[in-house]
């Protein structure tokens, strides 16, 4: 069972939490890393999905029709992490990021969306 990689969209880029991540032995990558700027949801779902990368997004809306999306068209995914835009201090994201972590491999994750909500803990 392999470690969760992420891949953070620029919508949820922020460099603190990229930070907190990394300095936990997380491998983060993001969209600006990656040269994918602008690129559309779709296209960065495919390049994450390419890269073995879990995506995490503040795009609920887009991500959640993805989702839906390629199960209909039985395609799959490397796994969709989302969570609220503004919902969270940046310790509580990397806390319930941990906690995803530690409860799941990226080999459970595979065509998975997942709430970060669902993993932080009496917040």
């Amino acid at each position: 069972m392999s470690q969760i990689r992420l891949y953070i969209d620029e919508d949820s880029g922020n460099l603190s939490l990229v930070q907190a991540l990394r300095n936990s032995a997380v491998e983060v990558m993001t969209t600006s890393e990656a040269n994918k700027l602008s690129y559309s949801d779709e296209e960065q779902l495919i390049w994450a999905t390419e890269q073995r990368r879990v995506i995490y997004t503040s795009n609920m809306g887009d991500f959640c029709r993805l989702h839906g999306i390629f199960l209909e068209q039985k395609r799959t995914h490397a796994g969709i992490i989302v969570v609220p835009r503004q919902s969270y201090s940046i310790g509580t994201q990397w806390r319930g990021v941990l906690n995803l972590i530690a409860a799941k491999s990226a080999e459970e994750m595979i065509n998975q969306l997942e709430y970060l909500g669902a993993y932080i803990r009496g917040e």
